[in-house]
């Protein structure tokens, strides 16, 4: 482990210089790669320096303890080696959590997939809930958030949407809403005032790049037609809307939220991107390891992960039984106390796991 640590503060310090070097600078992907690396190894390296000054300080003041004959230098001597090494003992748990291994995924953008489910009309009122809270939370973060296809369905309510979330570490937190959302209410349309249950699942898949799945074209059979539902003048006068049949797998996307044809192919190009690395990540994750079994259940579409009970008022996450008493605010997007406490649970889990091994 100290071999590790000591290589990583050299490979920090080697990152520094590059951040300074012209030739990194003036290239734009190669910076972005070098700022990242340097980013994730800067929090680790701050800490081990903090460890072994502490544990420098811990030396120098024992060694002073052995020639001090002066009572108050004495209790003063021993006072600062309790105080260090109470900070040492901290120091080497946050160390411990910072060397859990990280997503490779947590930088990315990612792209949000909300459909309604069982339900009826009350379903698609609940997906667009959660596509008006997953928005309004994008907007919070400072997360920028880009619509790809979204297919209304009654009054206020959607039959599915698909759209992007652009910002450093967007996956790092939206990957834990991956599931099925259960909603508890009374709908709108009930004259009896009974209790209905109504779901919607929501995929989350970080953004693959062109060098993480490449596509051959021959791959893709490409369908133009007219745009339905909102989208300005062009909409069904112009085959500006795209999908794409993925043939070997049969996955098929759909884009009609710009008036380009070429924009709409563009954005369809990238979900199916998307879909197809998380197939891929699927099979790396069953081939190396159970490593989804010590997640908080991030990725997997068909698990119940939350009820949302309106006559309580509160929202309640059933794979680290948290309920939150604001469901109101959470609908506003004010969800990052529970993504905080997924991330905790998350990482103790692996924090165990790798106690285990």
């Amino acid at each position: 482990m100290l071999e590790n640590l000591e290589h990583m503060r050299e490979n920090f310090k080697e990152l520094e210089k590059k951040l300074a070097d012209p030739e990194v600078l003036s290239d734009t992907e190669r910076f972005k790669k070098v700022s990242r690396e340097y980013n994730q190894l800067k929090p680790i390296v701050e800490k081990y320096n903090q460890i072994r000054s502490a544990e420098d300080m811990i030396n120098e003041n024992t060694e002073l303890l052995k020639e001090a004959d002066d009572k108050e230098m004495i209790d003063l001597l021993k006072s600062e080696i309790d105080e260090n090494k109470k900070n040492l003992e901290k120091y080497n748990e946050d160390l411990k959590v910072l060397l859990i291994p990280t997503d490779p995924n947590d930088h990315k953008d990612v792209i949000v997939e909300i459909r309604a489910g069982a339900g009826g009309e009350e379903a698609g009122l609940f997906a667009g809930n959660l596509y008006r809270m997953y928005h309004m939370y994008a907007d919070k973060q400072k997360y920028k958030t880009e619509d790809i296809d979204v297919s209304s369905q009654g009054i206020g309510g959607m039959k599915e949407a698909t759209f992007i979330v652009r910002g450093e570490g967007a996956y790092s937190k939206l990957k834990y809403e991956s599931g099925v959302h259960r909603v508890q209410r009374v709908p709108e349309t009930e004259s009896g005032g009974r209790i209905h249950t109504s779901t919607a699942t929501v995929a989350v898949l970080p953004e693959a790049d062109e060098v993480d799945i490449k596509i051959d074209p021959n791959d893709i059979r490409t369908d133009v037609y007219r745009s339905s539902g909102n989208g300005g003048q062009s909409v069904n006068t112009t085959d500006s809307a795209v999908r794409l049949t993925h043939i070997p797998t049969g996955l098929v996307v759909t884009c009609q939220d710009e008036k380009s044809q070429i924009k709409n192919k563009d954005k369809a190009m990238r979900v199916l991107r998307a879909r197809l690395y998380e197939i891929e990540e699927q099979k790396r994750q069953k081939e190396i390891s159970d490593n989804r079994k010590s997640q908080v259940g991030t990725g997997d579409r068909s698990e119940r992960i939350r009820t949302y009970n309106y006559p309580q008022g509160r929202i309640t996450d059933h794979r680290i039984n948290k309920t939150i008493y604001q469901l109101d605010d959470f609908l506003d997007g004010n969800i990052e106390e529970m993504i905080e406490s997924l991330i905790t649970e998350d990482q103790t889990r692996k924090l165990k796991t790798m106690g285990e091994d």
